[in-house]
């Protein structure tokens, strides 16, 4: 039996109105797989006739193989907030590669999926219409979808790459230690000169280590400020690491589209519509 994960927003703006309109699961690939993939995801939807909706994303820094129909491509991350389109009934199969994790499958430089994504099949013994057909089948169990995929994946698996491990180790830290808002304090941490740093990210993460600092500052913002509490800005962005609140709603409008003030009103008359 494939193990579903934690169902935490990642990401994943206004996470608990979204839930109202698809289901996302995520589940962990095979222990071998485990050492370049984060986890598999599979998101569903049903929506009325004429009914669209827009998920927006603040995205992390890794690739993603996506499975959608007529839209199958590995994708690298990107830098600022996208949004998915849902309409109607549909799913989608997703791979999400660990920061680092996918540059061994390829032996090229993740910068160059930024604005270029490669087709599924480029890489993957199958075309992407037999992907498709076997990966977006809602007839089949998420259980046999994700066993499926370990069995394709399997016979490609790349050695172990371990200047990618050393990048996944850098972006863990960086996701786990909130007051990182500089790549001079990861450059110290770890004994790296910081020229290196970022020909590493370029090769392996495809973003900036800067970019990296920021998204996971902004992801754990819009987790909190999600929550639709009435919170004190200049709390929360000292306790992201932001020594000036106005930097912080800057970065946040940036990347978001919208104010942190305007964010929360937005979130607490989601959760008070009746």
């Amino acid at each position: 039996m494939s193990k579903s994960i934690d169902q935490r927003s990642l990401g994943l703006l206004h996470h608990e109105y979204g839930k109202q309109h698809f289901t996302l699961k995520r589940y962990l690939p095979h222990e071998e797989l485990s050492r370049f993939i984060k986890h598999y995801w599979i998101v569903e939807w049903n929506l009325p006739p004429g009914e669209m909706f827009t998920q927006d994303v603040i995205p992390n820094p890794c690739v993603n193989l996506v499975i959608e129909q007529g839209r199958t491509f590995f994708f690298g991350p990107s830098s600022t907030k996208y949004g998915h389109q849902l309409r109607e009934e549909g799913c989608v199969f997703g791979i999400k590669f660990k920061p680092g994790g996918f540059y061994p499958w390829i032996q090229k430089p993740i910068i160059g999926l930024t604005h270029a994504p490669i087709p599924a099949e480029s890489l993957l013994p199958h075309s992407n219409q037999e992907l498709e057909d076997i990966f977006l089948n809602r007839q089949v169990s998420h259980n046999e979808l994700v066993q499926q995929m370990d069995q394709l994946l399997l016979p490609l698996l790349p050695s172990v790459d371990e200047m990618g491990l050393e990048v996944e180790r850098i972006t863990t830290y960086i996701q786990d230690h909130q007051e990182i808002t500089k790549v001079d304090d990861v450059c110290t941490y770890f004994q790296i000169n910081k020229r290196k740093l970022q020909r590493l990210f370029q090769q392996y993460v495809g973003l900036s280590p800067k970019t990296v600092i920021r998204l996971y500052r902004l992801q754990n913002a819009a987790e909190i400020l999600g929550q639709g509490d009435t919170l004190q800005l200049l709390k929360l962005s000292m306790d992201l690491g932001y020594h000036d609140q106005s930097h912080f709603i800057k970065d946040f409008k940036a990347a978001v589209g919208t104010t942190p003030e305007a964010y929360v009103r937005r979130e607490q008359k989601r959760i008070t519509r009746p």
